[in-house]
């Protein structure tokens, strides 16, 4: 099964350069091989990150979503201390909402294009 999810920033703000989008990448395909899934194609811009995600049935989105989130955001704060300053009052790094779609509908390939045409930052 193929998902396209998105995860905004807490209060949209414009946190991530090119740097913290790559170790982030990394971060996220390390946790999807946990879940014995594949990410499949990752971008994102200054406020969020868009990710095409290959999971079998037995994987619950919602389980996934948490560990995303959670160990991105951790792991970041740990590696990235000039973030600090992004999780000041609600000391979280993403929003508690994220947008999970299936995509049986359209073809892989225009998902695909679709996230690689995010405008990520420098």
């Amino acid at each position: 099964m193929h998902a396209h999810l998105v995860f905004v920033t807490k209060y949209r703000h414009r946190v991530f350069t090119d740097r913290h989008l790559s170790r982030m990448e990394e971060i996220m395909r390390a946790v999807c091989a946990d879940f014995e899934s594949e990410l499949v194609e990752f971008n994102g811009e200054a406020d969020q990150v868009h990710l095409l995600v290959d999971f079998p049935p037995k994987v619950a989105v919602s389980k996934l979503v948490n560990s995303l989130k959670g160990v991105s955001s951790r792991r970041l704060r740990q590696e990235f201390p000039e973030l600090e300053s992004h999780y000041w009052r609600a000391k979280r790094l993403w929003s508690g909402s994220y947008f999970a779609g299936s995509v049986g509908g359209a073809p892989i390939s225009v998902l695909r294009a679709y996230i690689e045409d995010q405008k990520r930052p420098s």
